[in-house]
């Protein structure tokens, strides 16, 4: 798997026009290698792949990425990849030039000063956008341990309950049942809170007549899920019942205009189109949804200006919301894997009716 990975990546640099590729982004060396440390860098060039790290991950490295050839690196990751790219007689080196910052550039300029240094962003983000079989299965678990910490913590919600609570119940359920981690932080919000699109929870405590949103994920294996869900503690108001049945059916015809070919702006001018078009257009303001995977905001980003086609084994998220402020919002977020013909929603946790909890 990742030896494929290596090939489709060195393709992708000749076309870049360098002879060899510094990466130093996580989720990019963890794609192409297999490597989880948190120290490290990989250097591929004709010659070989090598991965840099120090002392703590020596043997890590060799365990989990076997496919490079393991450096110590501990007193200088810069000296030894200046010792590499002249034993290598490499005379120009991509690197990612969105994640590498301007001293760590001045770093590797001033020492590696008879090479071209050329930023060439985005290289392995293009073929982390489609997903093989292996990361799909894998975000699949991230998403079934979302459904079921919903699923478990559902009937917790309850007037007396804090958002907080709430939150760490989520996340506890999912570490329980085997995610590695979260996703990001937990948003739990209640009440005018659910207003706030991205309200973290907070300590306030849910009361009956509440909206409560909860937007959260898991990480399996590296990947990501991400869910949102409101539900309202007791009997519903009217406008509350009202915008849930409008972010549900913008909801549902995002979700039916996914397919591949089509244009990532038509997938969000479907949900904001229907939310304009029963007078809630100004209180809908980010956009419909973005992919997901080993970060949990990747391309492509499904919003009005969105220009990435969607290409099937991209898997992306779709999320329109109502926020009205001072009173209350909905947000209903699915993820989704894109096919030839259509889409699979891989979020099984029910959606189809404002869900009233006593």
């Amino acid at each position: 798997m990742f030896k494929t990975r290596i090939d489709k990546f060195m393709d992708l640099r000749s076309r870049a026009g360098v002879e060899a590729f510094f990466v130093t982004k996580p989720e990019n060396r963890y794609y192409l290698s297999g490597f989880t440390g948190t120290a490290g860098a990989l250097l591929l060039c004709l010659s070989g792949a090598y991965l840099l790290t120090d002392f703590r991950y020596l043997e890590q490295a060799q365990q989990q990425s076997p496919h490079f050839t393991v450096i110590d690196a501990t007193e200088s990751l810069i000296d030894k990849l200046d010792e590499l790219v002249r034993e290598k007689k490499v005379t120009s080196l991509g690197y990612d030039g969105d994640h590498l910052s301007y001293n760590e550039f001045l770093k590797l300029k001033d020492r590696l000063v008879s090479i071209d240094l050329k930023p060439a962003s985005g290289l392995v983000e293009e073929l982390r956008l489609i997903k093989d079989s292996a990361e799909i299965k894998n975000i699949e678990e991230a998403v079934r341990l979302s459904d079921r910490a919903i699923e478990q913590v559902r009937p917790q919600i309850k007037p007396g309950v804090t958002e907080r609570e709430i939150a760490l119940r989520l996340e506890f359920a999912m570490r329980e049942m085997g995610a590695e981690g979260v996703a990001f932080e937990t948003i739990v919000a209640s009440g005018p809170r659910s207003a706030l699109p991205h309200g973290v929870a907070s300590v306030r405590t849910i009361q009956s007549g509440d909206l409560v949103t909860m937007d959260f994920g898991a990480v399996y294996c590296g990947y990501h899920s991400d869910i949102t869900r409101t539900v309202v503690v007791g009997e519903p108001a009217s406008w509350q019942s009202e915008i849930y049945s409008i972010v549900l059916e913008a909801q549902l015809r995002a979700v039916k205009a996914v397919c591949a070919g089509v244009k990532a702006s038509v997938v969000d001018r479907a949900a904001r189109a229907l939310i304009a078009g029963r007078g809630y257009a100004e209180y809908f303001g980010h956009g419909t949804g973005h992919g997901l995977g080993l970060e949990i905001h990747e391309n492509p980003r499904l919003s009005k200006k969105g220009e990435t086609v969607l290409r099937a084994g991209m898997v992306v998220t779709v999320e329109p919301g109502i926020y009205l402020p001072g009173r209350g919002g909905v947000r209903i977020e699915d993820t989704v894997l894109v096919l030839e013909s259509g889409c699979r929603v891989l979020t099984k946790t029910p959606k189809m009716s404002l869900e009233i909890l006593s």
